[in-house]
């Protein structure tokens, strides 16, 4: 199965390791991280520049312009009393 982050860009599920909302988390150990796979060029931005959630994959970091709530969805994995706001 696939999963599709938008802009055309489409990964294998099998290959994504955490589906994340980048609001939430724009401060402390998360946004160390990604500064880091930034600077490493592992960062893969399919967001036009409004990223709303990211993906860590097995290769790569991708920021979407998709909620994460969406993504978690299409991917099968939500819990049933996750709220998205």
């Amino acid at each position: 199965m696939f999963l599709h982050l938008g802009a055309d860009t489409i990964i294998p599920l099998k290959n994504v390791i955490l589906i994340s909302d980048r609001k939430g988390n724009a401060s402390g150990i998360n946004s160390e991280f990604l500064n880091l796979m930034q600077e490493e060029g592992m960062i893969v931005d399919v967001s036009v520049g409004n990223p709303k959630s990211f993906v860590i994959a097995d290769d790569k970091v991708y920021l979407s312009a998709i909620s994460a709530f969406t993504l978690k969805k299409r991917a099968g994995t939500v819990i049933a009393d996750f709220d998205e706001e």
